[in-house]
């Protein structure tokens, strides 16, 4: 019996595409949440909302850099990134936390609202502009990158 040949993956990695759109998307949202969270809790609220949303960012643009390096490393390390990825940078949020839990400037309540809510903000907020498709692989193409390829041709 014959194997299976893969081609290696080339090209740009559409989900270093997408982290850092959320990474631009999560900049438009920080200075209202940190003014709400200064109204709130003060200036300790809105450190640690800032630091949390901090860790998001980083936690996303991490989670890319993991899968488009392993997407051209292995699929079994892709698998073992996909799956095992998670409790990495779940744990380093765990440790980011940790480490800063006992600092005067820290207020849990403010921050673990702002972990929450921004992962699940950010991610359904992307949703609407990432494709569902293969012809375009990672963010939907706008009407001006559209004439710019044709225009190439």
């Amino acid at each position: 019996m014959g194997e299976a040949v893969v081609a290696p993956v080339t090209g740009a990695a559409p989900e270093m595409a997408i982290a850092r759109d959320m990474a631009k998307r999560g900049l438009w949202v920080a200075p209202p949440a940190l003014l709400v969270s200064f109204l709130i809790w003060g200036t300790g609220g809105a450190i640690s909302t800032a630091y949390a949303m901090a860790i998001v960012v980083i936690n996303f643009l991490l989670a890319a850099f993991m899968v488009a390096r392993a997407a051209k490393i292995s699929d079994a390390l892709l698998g073992a990134v996909a799956m095992f990825g998670f409790l990495i940078r779940l744990a380093v949020v765990f440790l980011a936390f940790f480490l800063a839990r006992n600092a005067e400037w820290m207020k849990v309540v403010p921050f673990g609202i702002t972990i929450v809510v921004t992962h699940l903000g950010l991610l359904f907020w992307e949703m609407k502009y990432v494709s569902a498709n293969l012809a375009f692989p990672g963010l939907k193409p706008t009407s001006s990158s559209l004439s710019a390829g044709s225009k190439e041709s």
